[in-house]
């Protein structure tokens, strides 16, 4: 079996394994839907379709040794970073095969060898997280570079703020990643939030910041070759606001009826995996057939994921008390 590190090293260094990988992340997120409404799946999860590019943009510039603190819609950020399908599907099925022995769950996927901070499920609550490593980094003189992936609704809470506040204080070496999906929970964001493009917020912290399109992992990639530049260079922290839309619900329960009609269509028109098919298209890196059998060979390939984590044993009742400490008492 690929081991992380090795698949991390793909996303780096061929474009075309950008594509392949984004494949990967829509059709593991089909099966888990799938596997949810099957009663497969306890508890609930949150999906990432549509927000593919962000991910693989990350990814493919970040080292193994920098770090990645993200929310609870994390599935597909943890295939982007080298995270195996059959360790991420485990885990969000409680599997004692799972990245983190199937006691985390799917909003709490991690993995040390390729940056990937446990994720959480408290809004906002990576981006505190970040700014902890970027300054270990900067005490320890490493050539390290720390980033917070959080979404639109994170902009509106206390740490968001603090965060970033102490980050451009210090210059700390920390990407701070805003994926401004519109909805926050069940909430669009002009009921929440009274400015539509979040990334000004920055300039109360006298931060540089940008707003991208996050429907295109190029365009996505020069905004963080910036942000990451100036990071290791001692320039201090970055805020990039991406642009993208979920195309599921918040949750599993959710089958968004709130949204506005034809809202869907319309940002479906820019699906991120369309939008690299067709630059792909016009450079001659695929064709129709290649395409078509590479979508048929990634759902071939999931689909045995699928039938081999349901044959995955379950951890013990003891597990619970694995990776705890206590300290002793003086």
């Amino acid at each position: 079996m690929t081991n992380s590190i090795s698949r991390r090293s793909e996303i780096r260094s061929n474009e075309l394994a950008w594509y392949e990988r984004m494949l990967e992340i829509r059709e593991f997120e089909n099966q888990v839907n799938a596997l949810f409404a099957s009663g497969s799946i306890r508890g609930t999860t949150h999906l990432c379709n549509g927000q593919e590019a962000l991910d693989i943009a990350i990814a493919s510039l970040l080292r193994n040794d920098d770090v990645v603190a993200a929310t609870y819609r994390s599935h597909g950020i943890a295939l982007a970073l080298g995270l195996t399908p059959h360790s991420v599907l485990a885990e969000i099925m409680g599997k004692a095969t799972g990245c983190a022995g199937g006691v985390g769950g799917s909003m709490h996927l991690c993995d040390k060898s390729v940056g990937l901070l446990p994720t959480s499920a408290i809004i906002g609550g990576g981006m505190p997280i970040a700014a902890g490593a970027a300054l270990s980094f900067q005490i320890r003189k490493q050539d390290r570079v720390a980033l917070a992936l959080f979404g639109d609704g994170s902009t509106n809470i206390g740490s968001f703020h603090e965060s970033m506040n102490l980050a451009s204080i210090w210059k700390l070496p920390v990407i701070y990643i805003c994926d401004n999906n519109v909805y926050g929970e069940y909430s669009r964001i002009n009921l929440t939030t009274p400015i539509e493009d979040l990334h000004i917020r920055a300039e109360s912290y006298a931060m540089p910041h940008e707003k991208v399109d996050g429907m295109s992992v190029y365009t996505l990639r020069e905004a963080l070759e910036r942000a990451i530049e100036r990071a290791r260079s001692g320039g201090g922290p970055t805020f990039i606001e991406a642009k993208t839309y979920r195309f599921a619900g918040h949750s599993r329960a959710d089958q968004a009826p709130y949204r506005p009609v034809g809202e869907l269509e319309s940002w479906k028109s820019r699906d991120p995996i369309l939008v690299l098919e067709n630059q792909f298209k016009e450079s001659g890196k695929l064709t129709e057939d290649s395409i078509a059998a590479k979508k048929m060979e990634t759902e071939k390939r999931i689909a045995e994921i699928v039938q081999e984590v349901q044959n995955d044993p379950e951890p013990l009742v003891g597990d619970i008390f694995k990776n705890i400490w206590a300290g002793s008492r003086s």
